[in-house]
Order: C-alpha cells, then sequence, then structure tokens
C-alpha cells in the first residue's frame, strides 16, 4: 500500500513539474518579444523558478536560433514580395497541438500585408449552402502574398466528421474534390504547403490541464476542446484517413513532431525555409529626410478633455 501511495505522489510531483514548466514556456513567448531591448543571455536567465544550467543552456540556445530563423523569413518575405510569389500554409492537428505557437513565431516579427492569417469561425447558415471550398477562396493569396490558415478546408476529414457536422455523402464528396481542388490551386501558380502538428494522448492531458490552471488561457477552452478528450480515437481514425487520401505530390502533407512546443516551432520554420528558393533581397540606403519646417506653422494644444489619464 505504502509503494502505491508513493508512486501516485511521485506521478502528481511530475504532473505539477510539467504543468509548470509549460506556464514558464508561456511566459517565454512573452519575453521573445523583448528582443530589442536585452540580451538572449538576460531573457535566458528570466523565470518565474529557478532553473538548473542545463534548462537556461536550452533555452539560450532556443533564443538564439528561433531569432536568427525569424531573421531569415524576413528574408523570405522581401523575396516573396520580389518575385511575385504565391504561398499558402495549412496548420493542422488536435486542439492544443501547438499551431498557433509556431504561426505567432512565424508572423511576428512580418508585415501582416505580406504575412496574412487566416482564422476561419465555424460557417454560417448561408455558408453552410455554399460549395465547400467557396468561404476559403477569398482569403488566398494575390502575387506577393503568404496566407497561413490556422485549421483549413481540411475540417471536414476532422472535426466535422468526428462530430456529425457532415454526412457521409459529404465526406465522401471531400476526399474526390481536395485533391483536385489543390491541384488547381498549384496550377495557378500558388505554392501549397501543409502541416499536420502531432501530439501524443498525454500530452494533450497536460496542455488542458494547463489551460484549466492559467486565467490567461482559459478562454483557449472551449466545449469542443473537452470533446475531443473523449473522441481522441475517432480523431485519430479521422487524421490517419485523411493523411492517405489526401497527400499528393503537388501538395503532400508534412508532419511536425509537436510534443515539445519549441522544438517543433523550430523545426516547422527551418523546413518551410527549405521549401523556397529565397534569397536575400539587396534594398537601396535609406536616408532620413530632414524635418520642413514652416515660420507660420503653430501646433494646436491638445483638449485635457481627451486626454488618456496617465496612470502608470
Amino acid at each position: 500500500m505504502s509503494f502505491h501511495t508513493a508512486d501516485v505522489s511521485s506521478s502528481q510531483d511530475d504532473l505539477i513539474r510539467r504543468i509548470r514548466r509549460d506556464l514558464m514556456d508561456g511566459y517565454d513567448e512573452e519575453l521573445e518579444m523583448e528582443l530589442e531591448d536585452r540580451t538572449v543571455d538576460e531573457l535566458a536567465e528570466t523565470g518565474l523558478h529557478s532553473r538548473s544550467d542545463d534548462e537556461k543552456s536550452a533555452r539560450r540556445q532556443y533564443f538564439q536560433e528561433l531569432f536568427r530563423l525569424q531573421g531569415e523569413l524576413v528574408k523570405l518575405q522581401d523575396w516573396v514580395v520580389r518575385s511575385r510569389h504565391k504561398v499558402v500554409i495549412l496548420f493542422e492537428g488536435r486542439d492544443a497541438a501547438g499551431k498557433g505557437g509556431v504561426i505567432k513565431r512565424i508572423t511576428q516579427r512580418l508585415n501582416p500585408r505580406v504575412a496574412r492569417v487566416a482564422a476561419l469561425p465555424a460557417p454560417n447558415d448561408r455558408e453552410r449552402t455554399q460549395w465547400y471550398f467557396q468561404r476559403y477562396i477569398s482569403h488566398l493569396p494575390a502575387a506577393g502574398e503568404m496566407v497561413l490558415f490556422d485549421r483549413s478546408w481540411y475540417n471536414r476529414a476532422g472535426v466535422e466528421r468526428v462530430m456529425g457536422f457532415c454526412n457521409d455523402e459529404e465526406y465522401e464528396e471531400f476526399f474526390r474534390s481536395v485533391p483536385e481542388f489543390e491541384k488547381m490551386l498549384v496550377r495557378s501558380g500558388i505554392q501549397l504547403i501543409k502541416y499536420w502538428f502531432s501530439i501524443t494522448d498525454d500530452e494533450q492531458h497536460l496542455r488542458f490541464l494547463g489551460r484549466i490552471h492559467d486565467p490567461l488561457k482559459q478562454w483557449k477552452l472551449s466545449p469542443m476542446d473537452l470533446e475531443s478528450r473523449v473522441r481522441w480515437e475517432e480523431y485519430t481514425k479521422a487524421k490517419e484517413t485523411m493523411l492517405e487520401r489526401t497527400h499528393i505530390p503537388e501538395a503532400p502533407w508534412w508532419v511536425v513532431q509537436a510534443v515539445d512546443k519549441k522544438k517543433a516551432r523550430l523545426n516547422c520554420i527551418h523546413h518551410l525555409l527549405d521549401q523556397m528558393p529565397y534569397h536575400e533581397v539587396e534594398h537601396p540606403a535609406v536616408h532620413l529626410p530632414a524635418r520642413v519646417r514652416h515660420e507660420d506653422y503653430i501646433r494646436n494644444e491638445v483638449s485635457a478633455d481627451i486626454m488618456v489619464p496617465e496612470r502608470y
């Protein structure tokens, strides 16, 4: 009995440590934006709790590589604009697999007019009567643009199938149509890249617990997310069918091992950069012009009534 109690206690301690580590990773997401003000070494030392030297070293390496890759993404962006390339990147995976996290890292330092995110809500009554792909078409890129879909038309192969939001006929029609639809996109000059973020049952359980206990992340949990825990095996079968029936030479699937969120981000960004023959685009030197001043210019005072109170 004592051994059993010790095992339970050890398991609970391990779970608490993992939730705490996930929470600290969440705070790292905000620290990443402080590159302009702090050094990588300072970022590596920052945290809510003491860290081992190995943890600090790994964290430091993560920041260094992330910032390097984001610099390459800026070069990629310039090349996409200059070459008038068109790119669509799909991010699929289970709830809490880390899709939003990698999308955030990709777009974090890019021009939102060049790299756009499309995260469509559930279809409304009118959209449900349209051709299934119709509502996605308006989000496709023009020349010199990248569009990142945070979930995509593959909703039909996943959540709609598992939750019963489509019937068998609609499901089979999707698989008949999607290869032709994607081939058409590629023929039109759009490069289509598809990522599936793969996590384990245990890791999703941990991440859901983290969201439950973190008030800043509770909004990420929906009734659909909770139901996905119950239907884990159904989602697995749907995913396997989707990958098998929609992995085509023109638009193959790429699976990202995403149990380790930080490694998944780096691996995905590195792979994405490898998919395009980009190069650094030379820009002319920028010279800041002197401000033109006129003697008759008088600046009007702003009314105190409309000023935001300076409380900080």
